[in-house]
């Protein structure tokens, strides 16, 4: 396609037009040194009536770019923009002057047709009428608005350099923190440092504003007093002539450079009200009145009132509150599909991606380190508004942080089209480790033996096999009538699972939770940790903390067990060797933990001819010491121990078994599987403080 030919007057224009653009620096230094020129050089009305339009339509600009900008600092120019245009404002007002003191007597054209255009349309023909109201435009502008703007740049910029130290530390704070990077803290400093200077400038551009309407004051009534004395003197006008005609072009004058005043000075006082505030004017505005929508009905309301009162015109009152109330509803309606679309937005933004092949196949090979499944009758416990299940295995973390110093993992709960519909059961790594029924409307009754006069579905209490009874409501409550313990499902699924978890803490105890616990510690304990002459040292730290577990021993002291580790690893790399030392350093810990609440340790003995036994039996060739002893002799022994252990299974106090240091950990193994919650301890564990009773002797 063709390119049209070029005249040469629009190649010119044009490349004068760019040539102007370029040296936009050049320009604007003219048109300051015009402004200061006009000061001094007389203007013919021609040239004053074009300054004046070009001041009218500047302010103009400079008040419609106030309402539309979102921030302050979008318009961080206006401070050396207002100083211009007060500057040309005031220079007009010197031309203007110098028009009507010389020309005034020729008529109300001597100033040009801006400032005639004024005084016949404002003083229409009274120059009384043109004081008033010159007057009122004076105190709206130079009381109101330009003193209430003032003030408020005032404490703006005190407060904006108040708080600069603050926000630089908050800066820095989040820099270290690694919530930004170094970019980000430099755009910060970088608007926190404009934001200063614009309150600043605008502190100061303020008075710029009220010294224009002192002078506006002050040129007017010399304009008015001095036009009457060169009408009077100088060209023989009468007093009322000289009045009539100097003060009408005076108060042209004075409405032509107050208008514009008082638009800069508008828009001065919306860009310091803005504060912290974001979003055009009208935006702000309407946004927040629609969040209010009552405020606009009760003003509806309110007008809609006053139009009935006697000699008030009503239909215009109902008109007004009509449109107050059609207002609110309409910005109500639009505050509310804004809300809308943002939370739709949000949850779209917050919503995670699709899952990849890779990852779905992922989460179907991740194991839950616990999972409790429920049948199709037992969900109602888990997924109902008033469901109680998940708040109470919630609370099982406290429980077991504080007796056992080891953090429950999450328990995941979810329903399996498999089970019968009252069933449960609780995988421990994927591997089912304990199940039981439960009727999730009824209530198990823990029934003695002999007749209590209940009926109802007879059962086993799922964690320690107690005769039990599921029974409704009424039932329930004559068994709490006689004394009987009532249990809702929800509690007897927790305590089943606090007993599985007890069971299995050892399995749960991996090396994830391991390295968090160790984290946990203060700094030095940390190295402590990592400093271990081991290969593995976290492994270690592992081993050691199941077998305190698998024992249900305590390992909230995890900086004790930290050293205590320490010092066994220097000697040895045997895990049993170190847990033994561990446990001994443990042993004010475990005496109070057997305590059997009168200050005494309830121990069973082993006979002499046991305990010659086992230290006969144990062989200590290598670092790992060895146990040899017959599959009989072990035999013989865990029935011996299962009776004494049974014969005290009854009381209040559950006795630990006492054995020497060198035969605990295998007396342990041996006993684990018959009776794994009976303790075991050596002599070397007795705290010095501790007191024995000896209630039983294994013979």
């Amino acid at each position: 396609m063709a390119t049209p030919p070029t005249s040469p007057i629009s190649a010119i224009s044009g490349a004068m037009f760019g040539r102007s653009m370029a040296n936009r620096d050049i320009g604007f230094a003219i048109g300051v040194t015009l402004i200061l020129a006009v000061l001094f050089v007389p203007l013919p009305p021609v040239l004053l009536d074009l300054g004046l339009a070009l001041s009218l339509s500047v302010s103009v600009l400079v008040l419609m770019v106030a309402l539309w900008i979102r921030t302050p600092l979008e318009f961080n120019a206006f401070p050396t923009l207002l100083l211009v245009v007060t500057l040309l404002r005031l220079s007009l007002n010197v031309a203007s002057t110098r028009l009507i003191l010389s020309q005034g007597h020729t008529g109300s054209g001597a100033a040009g047709g801006v400032i005639e255009g004024f005084s016949r349309f404002i003083v229409a023909g009274s120059f009384v009428i043109g004081i008033v109201i010159f007057a009122i435009l004076v105190v709206i502008n130079f009381i109101v608005i330009t003193k209430g703007s003032t003030r408020i740049a005032e404490v703006s910029a005190r407060f904006s350099l108040d708080a600069m130290p603050g926000k630089q530390m908050a800066i820095d704070a989040d820099l270290g923190a690694g919530l930004i990077d170094d970019k980000e803290a430099q755009a910060r400093r970088r608007t926190l440092e404009e934001e200063s200077g614009f309150f600043g400038a605008m502190d100061g551009a303020s008075k710029f504003v009220r010294g224009d309407a002192v002078a506006g004051i002050i040129i007017t009534l010399i304009n008015i007093i001095g036009g009457i004395l060169i009408g009077t003197v100088q060209h023989g006008m009468s007093i009322g002539d000289a009045a009539n005609a100097y003060t009408t072009l005076t108060i042209g004058d004075g409405l032509v450079s107050q208008v514009p005043a008082l638009v800069v000075a508008m828009a001065a006082g919306l860009i310091v009200t803005k504060g912290g505030t974001e979003g055009a004017a009208n935006e702000v505005v309407l946004r927040q009145l629609g969040r209010f929508p009552k405020a606009l009905y009760m003003a509806g309301a309110l007008l809609f009132g006053i139009g009935l009162l006697p000699g008030f015109p009503m239909m215009l009152f109902t008109a007004l509150a009509a449109l107050m109330a059609g207002t609110g509803y309409v910005l109500w309606r639009k505050t509310d599909e804004a809300e809308k679309d943002a939370a739709i937005k949000a949850e779209r933004d917050d919503a995670p991606p699709p899952k990849t092949e890779a990852e779905q196949l992922s989460d179907t090979m991740r194991v839950d380190d616990l999972c409790l499944e429920l049948g199709a009758g037992l969900v109602i416990l888990s997924d109902s508004a008033e469901a109680a299940l998940p708040g109470k295995i919630k609370s099982l973390r406290g429980v077991f942080a504080r007796d056992y110093g080891f953090v429950l993992p999450t328990v995941r709960i979810r329903d399996e089209a498999t089970l019968p519909a009252n069933r449960y059961r609780v995988l421990v790594q994927g591997v089912e480790a304990a199940s039981g029924d439960l009727r999730g409307q009824g209530r198990m009754v823990l029934i003695p033996p002999g007749d209590h006069g209940l009926s109802g579905e007879p059962a086993k209490d799922p964690a320690f096999g107690l005769d039990a009874l599921w029974v409704d409501s009424e039932t329930a409550d004559k068994a709490e009538a006689q004394g009987l313990t009532v249990v809702d499902p929800e509690s007897v699924l927790t305590t089943h699972l606090t007993e599985v978890v007890k069971d299995h803490m050892a399995e749960l105890q991996n090396y994830g939770a391991t390295r968090e616990a160790v984290d946990r510690l203060d700094r030095d304990y940390q190295k402590l940790v990592t400093d271990l002459s081991v290969p593995s040292p976290m492994i270690l730290v592992q081993h050691v903390l199941q077998r305190l577990l698998a024992e249900r021993v305590s390992i909230r002291n995890l900086p004790l067990i930290a050293e205590a580790i320490a010092e066994g690893a220097r000697g040895t790399s045997s895990v049993t060797k170190i847990t033994e030392h561990v446990r001994q350093r443990l042993a004010n810990q475990i005496c109070a933990q057997l305590d059997d609440g009168a200050g005494y340790v309830p121990v069973l003995a082993l006979s002499p001819a046991w305990e010659k036994e086992f230290v006969e039996a144990i062989r200590t060739g290598g670092d790992e010491p060895t146990f040899l002893m017959s599959p009989q002799r072990v035999q013989d022994f865990v029935l011996a121990a299962r009776q004494q252990i049974q014969a005290h299974a009854g009381g209040d106090a559950w006795p630990a078994i006492l054995v020497n240091a060198d035969a605990r950990h295998f007396v342990r193994s041996m006993l684990e599987r018959v009776s794994p919650t009976t303790p075991v301890i050596s002599h070397a564990e007795i705290h010095r403080k501790a007191s024995l009773r000896t209630v039983g002797q294994i013979g």
